[in-house]
């Protein structure tokens, strides 16, 4: 059985940009995810998911585990499950990518921060 907590159409705002889920469905859920022009995503992992990124809009540095790449528009990256990751948008335009999340437990409290801008835990 899968856990999951989000809601199609379910929208948050966060310090650095915000979300919105697309879709969700059991095992998979589809967001978009905007970047501010300067900011970054904590640096974090996830017990219970992996994780899709296709850049559509921006370009910034990904971290995946001890590696940056840069990313811009068509950029696509994968995300593997408790592997430590972050993006930072350090262009003058938001920074869009659609994420897709896979995994037993699909959660908004899966998230484990190591380091975080906005001080949150």
């Amino acid at each position: 059985m899968t856990d999951l907590s989000y809601r199609d159409g379910q929208a948050e705002a966060r310090p650095w940009g915000r979300w919105q889920v697309v879709q969700s469905a059991p095992g998979y859920v589809v967001k978009r995810i905007d970047v501010n022009p300067g900011a970054r995503l904590s640096l974090q992992y996830h017990n219970h998911r992996s994780e899709h990124w296709v850049v559509v809009a921006g370009r910034g540095a990904v971290t995946i585990g001890g590696d940056t790449i840069r990313v811009e528009r068509g950029s696509h990256v994968y995300i593997p499950r408790e592997t430590k990751h972050r993006i930072a948008n350090d262009g003058e335009a938001p920074l869009i990518f659609v994420e897709v999340q896979f995994g037993v437990e699909l959660r908004e409290d899966d998230i484990v921060r190591v380091e975080d801008d906005f001080r949150r835990k």
